[in-house]
């Protein structure tokens, strides 16, 4: 049943044009995963655990506060349910790390506006795609757009077996994939240890 859900959520067609958009560019094989719409958590000085500035939108923080203790409630309802059905403790997972300021904000940052996100890698260069809305047919979807790009010495050091990219500044993204589609696609590039088999360019 999970495959199907993820089929119509990313319709046929989209990583292909992401392939295809960053291969013309790169000049090398390309791998594209679609990351999940999960919110991301931050755990960076000067940052809130959403990802959002500490101090800013003193108004706005206080609506939020209200709206995070109605969403505390049936969260903290919904980690008893969780965590005595599956013996877990229900920790919800960090996937940005690092010092005030550090590098993996800006990439980051520009990645959680998208509504179609993805990873692009090739043995050289990073790459944070938005393709919108992937419930169009991407006939009719507009081109994808490069959010943040990084090739060379610049690019972050790619992990496929812990899912992590990080910047030399020790920052760390942990990108979550889209589901057991994307897990699978990346099952044909990517064995263990580290091992990365580029797709013919």
């Amino acid at each position: 049943m999970e495959s199907l859900q993820e089929t119509t959520h990313v319709r046929p067609g989209f990583r292909e044009r992401v392939e295809t958009v960053l291969r013309g560019r790169w000049r090398e094989p390309v791998i594209v995963l679609r990351l999940g719409d999960a919110d991301l958590r931050y755990a960076v000085p000067g940052r809130r655990e959403d990802g959002t500035v500490e101090g800013s939108r003193p108004v706005l923080r206080a609506l939020g506060n209200i709206g995070r203790g109605i969403g505390a409630a049936v969260g903290y309802v919904a980690y008893l349910a969780s965590a005595a059905g599956s013996g877990g403790k229900g920790e919800r997972a960090v996937h940005v790390t690092g010092p005030a300021d550090a590098q993996v904000l800006e990439p980051v940052d520009r990645l959680r506006r998208a509504k179609g996100p993805w990873l692009a890698c090739s043995p050289t260069s990073v790459a944070l795609v938005d393709t919108g809305s992937t419930y169009l047919d991407p006939a009719d979807a507009p081109e994808p757009v490069i959010l943040w790009e990084a090739r060379g010495a610049a690019a972050p050091e790619l992990s496929f077996r812990k899912r992590t990219l990080t910047w030399s500044d020790g920052s760390r993204f942990t990108f979550p994939l889209n589901g057991r589609t994307e897990e699978r696609h990346l099952r044909q590039f990517h064995s263990y240890p580290d091992e990365v088999r580029w797709p013919e360019a």
